[in-house]
């Protein structure tokens, strides 16, 4: 009888970054398999904890943080020691290529990198269920939209109305372009303003030149007085 994988995806230590965890818990449920997230900031024991009570087949591990030399071997041992041995342990992250063939040597599963296919984790897990339990896992339900469609056309559905946007902001921009040129031509008339400022200097100037005839008048009233 045909039964859909569970499958743990986890984020232990301090890595806040989930976007590519949940990327591959939303392929790997589309897939036909049952997921459960645990969220952020896991310890190894929560995680194990969390796999036992649900029965997984196999627990993922996002890690980014660099740690997963010591996360991976730490989850490893707890699982044996739940008695989960059994169970598929993988997942990925930024791990050197020299990382993973020294964690495959100690009982890790395959892992994977940045830019790795979705298509080919899900493929993965699905060969080590049937290698393990000789059995066909069961496939993912088709809707009759999937069946109308050719493969992978769930990408391609939303780009219309994302494109649809852009248009209407396009057709709007002209519009704005030109009330504030026509603002602009209306705020430019108040300019002859500056010009009162200039031609009242002239004013200004000419009051020393009146002081300047009065000292002048005043010179010559003095000497006469001193002659007589």
């Amino acid at each position: 009888m045909q039964r859909k994988i569970r499958v743990l995806v986890g984020k232990p230590g301090l890595d806040g970054h989930d976007r590519g965890a949940k990327v591959v818990a939303a392929a790997l449920r589309d897939a036909g398999m049952e997921v459960i997230y645990t969220g952020l900031h896991q310890t190894p024991e929560q995680i194990v904890e969390a796999a036992v009570q649900e029965d997984v087949d196999v627990v993922a591990l996002s890690i980014l943080s660099g740690a997963h030399m010591t996360l991976f071997p730490e989850v490893l041992e707890l699982m044996n020691q739940r008695g989960i041995g059994d169970k598929l342990l993988s997942g990925g992250g930024i791990i050197p290529p020299e990382d993973m063939e020294t964690l495959a040597k100690q009982g890790v599963g395959q892992l994977f990198g940045p830019g790795a296919s979705t298509r080919d984790i899900a493929d993965y897990i699905r060969r080590w269920f049937r290698e393990t339990h000789g059995e066909e896992p069961c496939a993912p339900a088709m809707t009759a939209n999937d069946a109308a469609l050719p493969a992978g056309p769930v990408e391609s559905r939303p780009a219309p109305r994302r494109a649809a946007p852009p248009k209407r902001a396009a057709e709007s921009k002209p519009a704005a372009k030109s009330k504030g040129a026509a603002k602009s031509k209306r705020t430019a008339k108040p300019r002859p303003a500056t010009r009162s400022k200039r031609t009242a200097k002239p004013k200004r100037a000419a009051k020393p030149k009146r002081a300047a005839k009065s000292k002048r008048a005043a010179k010559p009233k003095r000497a006469a007085r001193r002659r007589r």
